[in-house]
């Protein structure tokens, strides 16, 4: 369990922000630039001292009342919008660098944090021939190998392009599905966040407004996420079948079965699935011919206006349990010309070819069993 409260004033700036999140996975935070993301996390880090602050990391006191623990005390790996590695030295040098820095057992092998980025083939590189893709890479791996109980992530994909921001996404993924450590990850993109993160704390003028379940949150009427342009669900299955002959797969999630086009590997594979409101139509009854493989009973549990005449309904998969939560995006003449309202059971289609992630999904998180590799001859030491 991760438990930050931090308030005071900063310039003409009033920070108030406490949040309780839990002490494993990837916990967003997240709101418009200037909200006080970076200062929230600056001060987990001890790069900043407010004047009323209190941290626990998994039961140990990093800050509480005169009690302050300075940065180099703190079990942290920090990477910034912009790589940080020392232009000198090579890959391998910073990797290095890394290493270094840890202290006590290692638990985190060089080899697993080699193959988990993909940055074998850079290790004689000098640092000035990297892409903004590739230095981002090798900065988390240095971080990693320092052995932190706590992951810090600046906006790490701000200063890329997309075409390298759609590189290193898919390694953020494995590093999220396969090791244990817990990650703060700030961003103002939505869509990063719907990608990588489990928990979400939303921050607004230097509070947080709401903290919980990304799910749960993504879907919340009284939150700002639900109004956005393009709302989207984000729901957590498991696979439960293959279909090599149609290249599709059927995956659990709460209340249904979902056809995913694509191999998203063996039985038991956790994914993660992000279906955008505009992508779900609703009906009163099953089409008997369509081309759209998903048709899933869905109850509606509220709806809010979206303006130029649309409406955002809230649903909740499966006839009788709370299933998943997902959002339709639908107009108001087929809201009225279907009298629907909240209670109905409807049948919610998903068109097929916008469930999936991208090529690279989450890899199984039973990964994680896997011993840490020891640091191999060739490799950092």
């Amino acid at each position: 369990m991760i438990e930050a409260g931090f308030r005071g004033r900063l310039g003409s700036f009033d920070i108030d922000a406490s949040f309780t999140v839990p002490g494993e996975g990837v916990t967003a935070l997240f709101g418009p630039s200037g909200c006080g993301k970076t200062t929230v996390l600056r001060g987990v880090a001890g790069l900043l001292r407010l004047p009323q602050g209190s941290l626990r990391v998994n039961g140990e006191i990093w800050q509480e009342g005169r009690r302050f623990l300075p940065p180099h005390r703190r079990a942290i790996g920090y990477v910034f919008q912009e790589a940080s590695l020392f232009p000198h030295l090579s890959v391998e040098q910073n990797l290095r660098f890394g290493l270094r820095r840890s202290k006590g057992e290692v638990r985190i092998g060089t080899d697993e944090v080699v193959d988990l980025l993909g940055i074998a083939p850079l290790f004689d590189r000098p640092v000035p021939s990297l892409s903004g893709g590739e230095r981002q890479r090798v900065a988390i791996g240095r971080a990693l190998l320092s052995q932190p109980r706590l992951l810090l992530m600046d906006e790490p994909l701000s200063a890329l392009d997309r075409f390298s921001k759609d590189e290193i996404l898919p390694y953020l993924e494995r590093l999220h599905a396969t090791l244990s450590i817990p990650v703060l990850y700030v961003s103002h993109d939505i869509a990063e966040v719907e990608r990588l993160a489990d928990t979400l704390v939303l921050m607004e003028a230097g509070r947080v407004r709401a903290a919980g379940p990304i799910a749960d949150l993504l879907a919340d009427p009284a939150l700002p996420l639900i109004h956005m342009p393009e709302p989207a669900a984000v729901i957590e299955g498991e696979v439960i079948a293959t279909d090599p002959a149609y290249g599709l797969t059927d995956v659990r999630v709460p209340g249904g079965v979902v056809t995913v086009p694509g191999d998203l590997g063996p039985h038991g594979t956790r994914r993660r699935l992000r279906i955008p409101a505009s992508d779900v139509s609703l009906g009163r009854h099953a089409a008997l011919d369509t081309t759209i493989l998903n048709a899933l009973p869905a109850r509606i549990e509220g709806a809010e206006p979206a303006g130029n005449h649309q409406i955002t309904v809230r649903l909740r998969l499966g006839q009788d349990g709370p299933g998943a939560a997902l959002l339709s995006r639908v107009s108001r003449k087929s809201w009225d010309r279907l009298a629907l309202k909240p209670g109905d059971l409807v049948v919610a289609r998903l068109k097929a070819v916008a469930l999936a992630e991208p090529a690279q999904v989450l890899a199984a998180r039973a990964d994680r069993a896997r011993a840490p590799g020891q640091v191999p001859q060739g490799r950092p030491t």
